[in-house]
C-alpha cells in the first residue's frame, strides 16, 4: 500500500509533463502543415541542383 504513494505522484508528474509536451506542439505550430509533409515524401531531394 505505501508504494501507491510514491507511483500516484510519479504517474501525475509524468501525465503533466506529457500534457505540456503537446501543448508545447501545438504552440509552436507542429500540427500546421499536413498536407505539406505528405507531399513532400513524393519528391526527391536528389533531383535539385545544389548552389
Amino acid at each position: 500500500m505505501t508504494i501507491l504513494g510514491l507511483l500516484i505522484p510519479v504517474s501525475l508528474l509524468l501525465g503533466a509533463i506529457g500534457l505540456a509536451a503537446f501543448l508545447w506542439s501545438l504552440r509552436s505550430n507542429q500540427y500546421d502543415d499536413l498536407e505539406g509533409d505528405a507531399a513532400r515524401i513524393l519528391f526527391d531531394e536528389a533531383d535539385k541542383p545544389r548552389d
